[in-house]
């Protein structure tokens, strides 16, 4: 089966609820960095496909290819955002990673969802 832009964009809403709801007080760190995570990750291979772009497969890969849609479609820069949920889903998972420092449970959830918005207003075009 082949996964479509679409596809990939309803996926993200679905994770981005996950996070819409671990933000708040108390914050679910482990909810709220590993479905950021995967609903950016949504979002970058929706975007991805809607350029007829390859699906990207790694993390590596996924935050590259962020990147460059972010260069080259104006898509928001969200390589440090990738780094860090992925940083923090895993010290929340396996605690052998350092916590990012700095980290704000609504600013990351608030950056999550305008990067939702900005892919869904660039299929829509």
């Amino acid at each position: 089966m082949r996964q479509t832009a679409e596809a990939s964009l309803r996926l993200a809403h679905a994770h981005l609820e996950r996070v819409q709801t671990a933000w708040d007080d108390p914050t679910d760190w482990a909810n709220l960095s590993t479905y950021g995570l995967y609903c950016l990750e949504a979002c970058v291979v929706a975007a991805a496909l809607h350029f007829d772009q390859p699906r990207p497969g790694s993390h590596v890969v996924k935050a590259e290819t962020a990147q460059s849609l972010s260069q080259e479609y104006g898509l928001p820069e969200i390589g440090e955002l990738l780094i860090d949920l992925n940083n923090m889903r895993k010290h929340q998972a396996y605690g052998d990673t350092r916590a990012p420092e700095g980290m704000d449970p609504q600013d990351t959830a608030d950056s999550i969802e305008a990067y939702v918005a900005a892919v869904q207003a660039l299929l829509a075009r």
